[in-house]
């Protein structure tokens, strides 16, 4: 898992690369925990084909630790499989998720 950022603004965009599983949610849970230090975040899933249960309790991590400190988290751009499990898990409810980056940014 790689994962790059790209400030907009008061916004982080955090661009992930890679599956978003056990193997790997531990460390992109410290990297994308920290930019929340920072203020706004926005996951950018555009190239992550897999995302398993540890990865969805990141993203619910992330999304509550955002919610205490005022901040905006979303995530964008997911692949139909990653979006599909978000739908039937039901965390398209709980996380804003977003078609676009562009769509996640006016929506922040």
């Amino acid at each position: 898992m790689q994962i790059s950022t790209v400030k907009a603004g008061t916004v982080t965009v955090a661009v992930l690369d890679g599956r978003l599983d056990t193997v790997t949610a531990a460390g992109a849970e410290q990297q994308l925990l920290g930019l929340l230090q920072e203020g706004g975040l926005i996951a950018d899933l555009a190239s992550v084909p897999y995302i398993s249960s540890a990865g969805l309790r990141l993203l619910l991590k992330a999304a509550k630790t955002a919610k205490g400190a005022g901040v905006t988290f979303a995530v964008c751009a997911s692949q139909p499989t990653v979006r599909e499990v978000f739908e039937i898990s039901g965390f398209n409810k709980v996380i804003p998720a977003f078609a676009t980056r562009d769509e996640a940014l006016a929506g922040a």
